[in-house]
């Protein structure tokens, strides 16, 4: 099984309208509620890949029940997660459906007490004993240390479980440095990282700094890789318009399902681009089409530059 972290679990909210305009009350077209957080996100599209996943983190109150509930009909998808006292934190997406843009608000999480921390070490720890591979992946909530993603990765290393890192900041340049087998930042985290706006220069920079391998997230442009095989470039066909929360998670799945089976380079990118893609094209995060994905696919260009 693969074994997906989400300290910061939520309870994620969409609303689509047909034009965000500010200071105006909106109709809402549709709506969605469903389990999140980066880690959440990943597992379930893992899942619906043909993955056996594992979830854990923290989820409490109201908000943490019905994240449980969502998620208990999912095929392949077991949930582990550690309750709290504290509720779990909500997040809204508006999809302005006439501009193709979506507008994200994002509640802070809730604070973890020192116990629930702990309880959640001894699952955590317990639970690497039957994973392939594990993702730790989104911000840390309010009472859980900096160094918390530092810890875990090498808890990881030390049971021989490959480890994906997936957070941003301090906990990111901490993490880093425990030396996990890929890092998985956007541009604009791998700059506050290394201080470089040259993708192609951060990126080698990143990796440097103890990650076995860094893909990049460029957005619309798709994925740059610095990987012990060279470094590579990965290009969808062409832009997606939709909502691109959870794009980023979904490559995450694909880059997980990569190392799990140790597919070449260009194949784990290529997927992890269409993947990506799909995703961007659905309604909601943590979802794609299969049909996008195989159209997709044999289009992502991928490609290896001289470092």
């Amino acid at each position: 099984m693969i074994l997906t972290v989400t300290l910061n679990t939520a309870l994620d909210l969409t609303y689509e309208v047909p034009a965000l305009v500010p200071h105006t009350s909106h109709r809402v077209a549709r709506s969605a509620e469903r389990p999140g957080g980066k880690g959440v996100n990943v597992a379930r599209v893992l899942a619906a890949l043909g993955h056996e996943t594992v979830v854990t983190g923290f989820a409490g109150g109201p908000t943490g029940d019905r994240l449980r509930e969502l998620l208990a009909p999912l095929p392949r998808l077991t949930d582990a997660l550690v309750r709290t006292e504290a509720a779990t934190r909500r997040t809204l997406a508006v999809v302005d459906t006439g501009a193709g843009d979506t507008t994200q608000l994002n509640e802070t999480g809730a604070t973890v007490a020192p116990d629930e921390w702990t309880a959640f070490r001894a699952r955590y720890t317990e639970l690497l004993t039957g994973a392939a591979a594990v993702a730790l992946c989104g911000s840390l909530p309010p009472g859980v240390h900096v160094g918390a993603y530092a810890d875990l990765v090498r808890t990881a290393r030390a049971a021989g479980v490959p480890v994906l890192l997936d957070t941003s900041g301090e906990p990111l340049r901490r993490g880093i440095a425990a030396r996990p087998d890929l890092v998985k930042p956007n541009a604009d985290e791998l700059a506050g990282l290394t201080g470089s706006r040259d993708p192609r220069r951060a990126t080698q920079d990143a990796r440097r700094r103890g990650a076995h391998a860094v893909v990049t997230s460029l957005g619309p442009d798709g994925l740059l890789a610095a990987t012990p095989d060279g470094l590579w470039r990965a290009a969808p066909p062409g832009p997606v318009h939709g909502n691109p929360t959870g794009a980023g998670d979904s490559a995450v799945a694909a880059l997980l399902a990569g190392l799990v089976a140790d597919a070449p380079w260009p194949d784990r990118l290529a997927h992890a681009v269409a993947l990506s893609a799909a995703t961007v094209a659905s309604p909601v995060a943590g979802e794609y089409d299969p049909a996008v994905l195989a159209d997709l696919l044999p289009k992502v260009r991928v490609t290896q530059e001289t470092p």
